[in-house]
């Protein structure tokens, strides 16, 4: 893989991680308008290792303050989050590893994330409209065993391509009648093992699939992916912090069906 391809890669997965666009969707279609391979599951889940460390980075004090809190006081809101995070990661763990040769496989077809896209973007407008809707917000504090379940739940459904971690899981959230910046701290809180797994575990692969002349790409495609990270990161929490989800959702249904009139018209296979 050319050096530039790896940090184009790393830039665009950077940026869509976090925002509810789908970073897998993107990383999926780039190479095709660029004439390039797919770089395959297993090296999307390495160069995510990079937006780990964006979120790492960004909320390094939670990080530092939550195992204190959870040893201090158990059962103080900021003790339980960890438990709760844990309790939020199981969903994903075991539906990964149960539909891992499908989700390398047949769920990366264009049609699939196409579909995907346009789907998870009705619901958001539906979704961002029912939040729009309510005068008062319940507190992060007080998120239950669960809450987190069933936000949990909602984040395996990024395995499939076009969904988007975080699209999926501030949109649940929202729907449980958090607000919407504290559904993306949730969201960016709950990323953190399951990306870290998901890099580790397909760390493996990648250098057996790619070889091990890919290094290079791969350490410059995590790199540009955890600055760029950063920085979807800090902007996606200040925009939700006065704006909705109308914009995204909205970008997802033109995508998806620019994405399958390309696919009609055989611009890209």
């Amino acid at each position: 893989m050319p050096v530039w391809f790896a940090a184009l890669l790393g830039l665009v997965q950077g940026l869509t991680e976090f925002i509810p666009v789908s970073s897998t969707a993107h990383l999926r279609i780039v190479p095709s308008l660029f004439g390039q391979p797919d770089p395959g599951a297993a090296y999307t889940a390495v160069i995510q290792l990079g937006t780990l460390v964006a979120v790492l980075a960004y909320f390094a004090k939670d990080l530092i303050h939550l195992p204190v809190a959870m040893m201090r006081d158990p059962s103080s809101p900021d003790g339980r989050l960890p438990w709760l995070l844990a309790a939020g990661t199981v969903p994903i763990v075991i539906l990964g590893l149960t539909f891992k040769k499908h989700i390398e496989g047949d769920l990366r077809s264009l049609y699939v994330i196409a579909g995907a896209l346009i789907l998870v973007g009705i619901v958001m407008v539906i979704i961002d409209r029912i939040a729009n809707g309510r005068t008062e917000h319940r507190p992060l504090a007080g998120i239950t065993l669960t809450d987190a379940l069933i936000v949990g739940l909602a984040q395996s459904l990024a395995l499939v391509p076009g969904v988007s971690r975080s699209g999926a899981t501030i949109c649940m959230a929202l729907l449980l009648g958090f607000s919407r910046s504290d559904s993306a701290r949730f969201s960016f809180l709950l990323s953190i093992p399951a990306i870290a797994g998901a890099g580790i575990f397909e760390a493996r692969e990648a250098f057996r699939v790619l070889g091990r002349d890919a290094l290079p790409a791969l350490a410059v495609g995590t790199g540009v992916a955890a600055l760029s990270g950063y920085v979807a990161i800090a902007w996606l929490i200040k925009w939700l912090g006065s704006h909705d989800l109308v914009g995204f959702a909205i970008y997802r249904i033109i995508a998806g069906l620019a994405l399958l009139g390309a696919l009609a018209s055989r611009i890209v296979q």
